[in-house]
């Protein structure tokens, strides 16, 4: 059985930190003397009042956390976060719908970027921050973020970690698991506040510039302009984005080794060399094609092909030019973009490039099982023998994912008015991308669209954030049997 009252202990302690930052955009508010900061400090207490509750009043009998109390409470802390989370905009009448506030939270805390804001600079300063705050900490994750302190309250943390974060393998890092998801917090914060500086240096204010970089690091892409970047027409900014961009899908483990001085182990890994190598043919294909078609001078060309292929490729989904104005060969190779995703082990969404790797290895690798069929011959995977365990766990995701896509893409056909909004909107929620193509293009929003919609396509940004398996476990009878 589940435990159910560790569960809703654990929750209120999570309820607390998420309190924690509510009272941070309170005391924004107050800085810029805003009118939201009421509905800020009614939420701070509202959840704080919660947190406390559970936390102190919920007796445990057990502390054991078994891997399907992971699972459960991995997907129940982001809907409460998100149902939480949209109080500000409720109580400060920015959002003043609860299914369009619950669709921008949880938008914003599966780090998927959909909105249904159109008029987003008329926000207050403390309301910016906060979505672009619960992208960033949703980025590596909120649970990630409470298994950096489990160790403190006497709570083994693998299980959260086994369903919290993303990729078919976790490959071992530099440190431990008992070290790593602090570590990982640590450099996301660095180089959240390093972009900073640079975005400060190319001509941002201060403000902008740290939303950008919580919503960068997080591959978040929430803006405080409707145009996104493209409002500073700036390639200084748009260079420093795509280079962050860029980082912020790559493994992270790696990334932390690599920075550490180890940069062969990240130059010569098999995931990091297919992602850099997509990265650069689709931008070399689209910046030619831009360029051939007049779209303007060959380095302003290859800089929007780069910065929206890297920008989608990890799920970001910041704008620097109206794609839909592409030629539409240009437009599928973008699209085939939001289906692969960056890397596992990153802040990116999507299916992952070591899945698409490992299953176009298989593929070939069943020709050559097919001419010698009694010789044994294994996938590898960075000179390693894959196990078939996890060949047939990509397999299956791979299908799940397919399948989800296409039953949700004839649901959306009932509620948008064309087939490219409806698959473009459950691939691009799915994958966590945030803008598509058709009606919820880079330049619209998805304010266009009815209530059952918006609450469908949440649903899908939280399977696909937690990588379909963690939330459709649930619904199956096996789970719930003792």
């Amino acid at each position: 059985m589940i435990n159910f009252r560790f569960i809703a202990n654990l929750m209120g302690r999570l309820l607390l930190i998420e309190s924690a930052f509510l009272f941070l955009c309170v005391f924004i508010a107050l800085i810029y003397g805003e009118n939201d900061a009421s509905a800020f400090l009614y939420t701070a207490l509202i959840t704080m009042g919660c947190g406390f509750s559970l936390s102190k009043f919920v007796r445990i009998k057990d502390r054991i956390l078994a891997k399907k109390d992971g699972y459960f409470m991995v997907t129940i802390v982001w809907i409460v976060f998100s149902i939480f989370g949209s109080l500000p905009f409720i109580f400060g009448h920015t959002i003043p719908s609860f299914a369009n506030a619950f669709f921008e939270t949880m938008s914003g805390f599966t780090t998927t970027g959909s909105s249904i804001l159109d008029n987003i600079e008329s926000l207050p300063h403390a309301t910016l921050f906060w979505r672009s705050l619960t992208q960033w900490l949703g980025g590596l994750g909120i649970i990630m973020l409470f298994i950096a302190i489990l160790p403190s309250l006497g709570i083994e943390g693998r299980d959260l970690y086994v369903a919290e974060v993303t990729g078919p393998t976790h490959s071992k890092t530099s440190f431990t698991f008992t070290s790593s998801a602090r570590q990982m917090w640590i450099l996301y914060t660095i180089l959240t506040f390093t972009q900073t500086i640079l975005l400060i240096l190319g001509g941002m204010d201060f403000f902008d510039s740290i939303c950008h970089a919580f919503t960068t690091m997080a591959t978040g892409g929430f803006s405080t302009k409707q145009n996104s970047i493209a409002y500073w027409d700036s390639a200084y900014i748009q260079y420093i984005i795509t280079i962050f961009t860029f980082m912020a899908g790559t493994n992270f483990g790696l990334l932390h080794t690599a920075i550490r001085g180890n940069w062969k182990k990240l130059i010569h890994d098999n995931e990091f060399q297919l992602y850099l190598s997509i990265v650069l043919i689709a931008s070399l294909i689209i910046g030619i094609g831009l360029y051939i078609t007049d779209w303007a001078s060959f380095e302003k060309s290859m800089r929007d092909a780069t910065f929206q292929v890297v920008t989608l490729m990890t799920t970001t989904g910041f704008s620097s030019a109206d794609y839909l104005l592409w030629p539409p060969l240009l437009g599928l190779i973008l699209f085939l973009l939001f289906f692969i995703g960056a890397s596992a082990g990153s802040t990116s969404g999507g299916m992952k490039v070591v899945r698409i790797y490992l299953l176009f290895k298989n593929s070939f690798i069943e020709l050559k099982r097919i001419i010698h069929p009694n010789g044994v011959i294994n996938v590898k995977y960075n000179n390693k023998s894959v196990h078939p365990n996890v060949m047939t766990g990509i397999m299956a995701f791979a299908i799940l994912f397919i399948i989800v896509f296409t039953i949700g893409s004839l649901i959306m056909t009932i509620c948008t008015e064309n087939i490219v909004t409806s698959c473009s909107a459950v691939v691009s929620c799915m994958s966590n991308v945030g803008p598509g193509f058709g009606s919820i293009g880079p330049m619209y929003s998805f304010a266009h669209l009815n209530d059952f919609a918006k609450f469908f396509l949440a649903f899908l940004m939280l399977v696909g954030r937690l990588e379909i398996f963690t939330v459709m476990v649930l619904f199956t009878k096996a789970f719930w049997k003792k």
